[in-house]
């Protein structure tokens, strides 16, 4: 009875500690994609588009007797784009704040997932794996989690978890392009 379910838990863990994987990956990958986006807010908008304005108009006085109405509008213009620098600027800086908190609670939510894994999958095999498959690689793959058993390549915890990382990496900028 014991040993049905362990062999059961064997079964499901791989699958499962790879979608975990998976799922930090692409929450990682969100907030990276997120941080560089950044956010266009309505004031920006509104002022980039007076901006636009004012500089056409000035650019509509060509005439030496329309010279100062030019050059107050585009003072103007000036004015209004060193407010949305500063808008933006400070927004910036907020959104790396959040961003930065978000990265740092994902990453050490993360390590303490990766150890209680490692302790728990410690010297237990994780899956198996035919020795065909996996021919030069089966040591590495096997690495803590003991020798073959019945033709087949017990996979640890440590080098699962290091191919599911990097498989998760890889599908995480597959669907985030």
């Amino acid at each position: 009875m014991e040993e049905s379910t362990e062999i059961l838990e064997r079964s499901v863990a791989a699958p499962m500690i790879f979608i975990m994987v998976v799922a930090f990956q692409l929450l990682s990958r969100h907030f990276e994609i997120n941080k560089k986006k950044g956010s266009t807010n309505s004031e920006d908008m509104q002022l980039r588009a007076e901006i636009k304005q004012l500089l056409k108009e000035a650019g509509a006085f060509s005439q030496p007797s329309t010279f100062a109405q030019a050059a107050k509008l585009r003072r103007l213009a000036t004015a209004k784009e060193k407010e949305l620098a500063k808008n933006q600027e400070m927004r910036s800086k907020e959104a790396k704040l959040s961003h930065d908190a978000y990265t740092k609670g994902l990453t050490i939510l993360q390590v303490l997932m990766y150890f209680l894994l490692i302790i728990w999958f410690w010297r237990i095999p994780v899956a198996s794996i035919s020795k065909q498959l996996v021919q030069p690689f089966g040591k590495m793959l096997s690495w803590r989690a003991g020798g073959p058993a019945n033709d087949n390549v017990m996979v640890g915890i440590i080098p699962w978890l290091i191919l599911s990382t990097r498989v998760g990496k890889s599908i995480s900028r597959r669907i985030f392009k």
